[in-house]
Formats: C-alpha cells, sequence, structure tokens
C-alpha cells in the first residue's frame, strides 16, 4: 500500500486502517501521505479489516485502489521507447509468491514488459501486489494469450528465448539486446507449443544434485545473466 501511494500510478479512493495500530510507521507514512491528498482515512476495528480482506493478510490497512492496468502486446510494442526491448513471459504461474517475487525481480533488472496469460494462472491479486513491493506499479503488464503475443513479437524480429531444464546453458548462449525470456508454470515448464516458437531455449546449470530451480528464482538468475553479458563481466 505504501509502494502504491508513493509511486503514484494508481487512484487510491479510500484507506481503512487498524484503530488500534498506534504510531507504526509504515502506517504512519501511509495516512500522512493520503492525508496530504486528500484521501479519505478511516481508522475501524481490526474486525472490519479482516473482513474486507476476506482472509487474505492485510497487515492493519487496506485501500480501495483503481485497478492495475494492463496491456495488449501490439499497443505495448508501439508504446515501448526503448530501442532493444527486454520482455519477460510467464506461462500460466500458480502461485501468487511466484508470481510477485517475478516482478520485484523485473523492476530490478529493467523489464520492459512482463506477459501473462489473459485467463489461465494467477491473477495480479492483492497478494501479488504486496509481494511485489511496488513493481506492480512500474512494470507493464501484458494480459494476452501467449500465442497471439509471441507472433506479433517474432514479427517485430525480437528473438524469443525459452527456460527450461533440457536447454543449453544461459552463460553460453547470447542473451544481449532485444530479447523475450519465456518461463514455464511451475511444475510443468515449458508447454510444447510454446518451445516451438522458441529460437532457443536455455537452463540454469545447477549442482549437487539440484534439476531445477523454483520458477521466481530461475526467472532471476536468467534476468541477472543477461544484464552480465550485456555489462561484459
Amino acid at each position: 500500500m505504501l509502494e502504491c501511494l508513493q509511486r503514484g500510478k494508481r487512484a487510491v479512493h479510500h484507506v481503512w486502517v487498524d484503530e488500534r495500530a498506534g504510531d507504526e510507521r509504515r502506517l504512519a507514512a501511509i495516512v500522512g501521505i493520503a492525508g496530504k491528498r486528500g484521501i479519505p482515512v478511516e481508522a475501524v476495528p481490526r474486525q472490519d479489516l479482516d473482513r474486507r480482506a476476506d482472509g487474505r493478510v492485510h497487515n492493519g490497512v487496506i485501500a480501495r485502489v483503481e485497478p492495475v492496468r494492463t496491456w495488449k502486446m501490439g499497443a505495448l510494442l508501439e508504446q515501448l521507447e526503448n530501442p532493444s526491448p527486454f520482455l519477460l513471459f510467464a506461462d500460466e504461474l500458480t502461485y501468487e509468491h511466484n508470481l510477485g517475487a517475478i516482478l520485484r525481480s523485473a523492476l530490478g533488472f529493467g523489464v520492459d514488459a512482463l506477459v501473462l496469460p489473459s485467463k489461465r494462472g494467477a491473477g495480479l491479486s492483492p497478494v501479488v501486489q504486496r509481494v511485489s513491493m511496488g513493481a506492480v506499479e512500474e512494470v507493464p503488464i501484458v494480459r494476452e494469450s501467449l500465442y497471439a503475443a509471441l507472433k506479433l513479437v517474432k514479427k517485430a524480429g525480437i528473438p524469443v528465448v525459452g527456460a527450461d531444464m533440457g536447454g543449453e546453458p544461459a552463460d553460453r548462449v547470447d542473451l544481449t539486446g532485444p530479447l523475450a525470456l519465456v518461463m514455464g508454470g511451475e511444475g510443468r515448464g515449458l508447454p510444447d507449443g510454446i518451445r516451438e516458437r522458441c529460437d532457443r531455449v536455455v537452463s540454469v546449470p545447477l549442482a549437487g544434485g539440484l534439476e531445477s530451480l523454483n520458477v521466481s528464482v530461475a526467472a532471476a538468475v536468467l534476468m541477472y545473466e543477461k544484464r552480465r553479458q550485456e555489462r561484459g563481466l
């Protein structure tokens, strides 16, 4: 919530806080920013917050906020100012914490957009937004069939690289320049139809008998590897 207010990308209509929260610094910052912007702030019993959260973690504050804006790939490509775009595709992620963590890493590694299926997998829930630590406010998100989005990406001349356990070691593949990196869902990897649309498939070399990493960790490693190569390290 604090990141949403600080970044100011979405309208915040109302804030409810735990009436017994006291002087907790984070909540005080939220109330202070909301007050300066004329956003109504209401102190309510904890039970009221629990009811509004419908069983989700709220940490003593809930707000009614404008939905996260989403894009279609064609419109996004027209708006991108980066001549060497870095796009991240994530197919059918099941766990909200993974999606939130991927968003956070995407912001840190300068990803120009995250592409998610329009119907399948985790959505941009309050949990995802909280775990992303503000990244959901900054990283453009495309919601569209991955097949349709990949078709436009390839038409634009952007190489497509998939991530899968059986792929080439990522540090032996040139990841510099414009790139669309495609991550499969937890446990299922890249679907055959997506794999067929990739120009290359890479993996993260592992030791200790491990076969794979959590998808959010693997995505972060591959995003870092791209930036490492571009810096000549």
